[in-house]
């Protein structure tokens, strides 16, 4: 009988334990206005890289909205995947270049969403040596729902290299 009443009360608590984990889970995840900006970009753009290389973008927001992932296809190069993430009043960005190293960079303090966010470089990962080439910096315009540009800095061994891509919404 006592053994009945301890495993009635064990899986009772195994239950009620469950239950709030799962509760918990289901919560959305923090965010801010300027990361909710950057959440309506979900789904797929196309533009083109300098002139005439034409680029595809995919946003998709994944891991309970608590991140934003872009992933850049491009006729000339690899696929590369960029992560945006919420930390504090700031947006982290972090690059999964095709060259194999993993830039992060990070805006200034944010108070709102200003359709404009500038990304400065905080540390690089995967690189052999510290002034080898990886981006350093991202300008991201929001011009309106439907149009965004990128600049992207390149440094490599103390020179910079600047590209644009312009998009348009895939409607």
């Amino acid at each position: 009988m006592i053994r009945n009443i301890l495993g009635l009360v064990l899986t009772l608590t195994l239950g009620a334990a469950t239950a709030q984990v799962l509760a918990q889970e289901k919560q959305p995840a923090s965010s801010t206005p300027a990361f909710d900006q950057l959440k309506s970009l979900a789904g797929t753009w196309e533009g083109k890289k300098g002139q005439a290389v034409p680029v595809t973008l995919t946003y998709q927001v994944v891991s309970n909205g608590s991140v934003v992932m872009e992933r850049l296809q491009s006729a000339t190069e690899p696929e590369m995947i960029t992560m945006y993430s919420l930390e504090g009043n700031r947006l982290l960005v972090t690059h999964y270049c095709s060259m194999g190293n993993q830039p992060t960079m990070q805006t200034r303090p944010l108070s709102a969403a200003g359709g404009k966010y500038d990304f400065h470089f905080v540390r690089v990962s995967g690189t052999k040596a510290p002034n080898e080439g990886h981006m350093a910096s991202l300008s991201l315009s929001l011009l309106d729902k439907n149009h965004l540009t990128q600049v992207w800095t390149f440094e490599d061994h103390g020179k910079s290299n600047v590209e644009t891509f312009v998009y348009t919404r895939k409607l």
